[in-house]
């Protein structure tokens, strides 16, 4: 199987940035993924002490479609983040001040209106991931078994509906499932694959309009017999990982 695509979501629910290539730790997700998350004013998140927290707690695609149209790019030589929100002129601000912090939170929680809740806030915590799990973990989406849901629905599906972060080609549909509890070699990383991703109303919503015009969820449990699509891999021996690598299903130890 052949790596295609790999991305990274600097910002929880905000924009895919596309990769060559990545270097990966053992334990970590892929650098910055997940970095920033906008926590709702009713989020108990506490930078100090940072716990996992469920997905409503932030800004999220599935409670918060329109988030699709904002459009952002994070430098982490810099600590900038630029926001395009359609109808207002760029934001450039730094994620390493108080006040940079404060006028994206202001930003989009202005885009978000009545979405937002109370006074939202632009959280990181060194060392944390705003994942959907709980685990430091890389998402792996085989394209063969997104190909066989978009002959299930007859429409295509973008991609990057499922954030994955590393999406391969190859293989034959659900190959992915027997990878559970099995390790693979990504790149020249090796990796355990943990469990299987489950399918939330997120996917529903077109990351090029905003709007929830697709059910992949409900199409996966009625042609499928599940809501899942990819796997949640752990990093055990990191190191490079590129566009073109192979990905690799080890066989188990004896």
């Amino acid at each position: 199987m052949r790596i295609e695509t790999i991305y990274r979501y600097p910002v929880k629910g905000l924009t895919a940035e596309a990769l060559e290539e990545v270097a990966l730790s053992p334990g970590e997700t892929l650098p910055d993924d997940r970095r920033f998350a906008l926590a709702q004013g009713d989020c108990a998140f506490d930078p100090a002490n940072p716990a996992w927290l469920p997905k409503r707690n932030f800004g999220c695609l599935m409670a918060n479609a329109r988030l699709a149209l904002v459009h952002s790019a994070f430098d982490a030589r810099s600590g900038e983040l630029l926001l395009r929100i359609p109808g207002h002129p760029p934001l450039l601000a730094s994620t390493r001040t108080e006040e940079g912090r404060a006028a994206i939170a202001a930003a989009l929680a202005a885009f978000l209106g009545e979405e937002a809740r109370g006074t939202p806030r632009l959280v990181e915590a060194p060392g944390h991931s705003f994942s959907d799990v709980a685990r430091k973990v890389v998402s792996i989406i085989g394209l063969s078994s997104l190909h066989a849901l978009e002959q299930a629905a007859g429409m295509p599906l973008d991609p990057l509906r499922f954030r994955a972060n590393v999406y391969v080609s190859g293989g034959s549909p659900w190959a992915e499932f027997d990878w559970i509890g099995q390790e693979i070699m990504l790149g020249q990383a090796k990796l355990r694959v943990v469990k299987r991703i489950v399918r939330c109303p997120a996917t529903e919503v077109n990351p090029a309009t905003g709007e929830r015009d697709a059910e992949p969820p409900r199409w996966l449990r009625a042609h499928f017999g599940h809501a899942d699509l990819g796997v949640y891999a752990e990093v055990i021996e990191g190191g490079r990982v590129a566009v073109g690598d192979a990905l690799e299903a080890l066989a188990p130890a004896d």
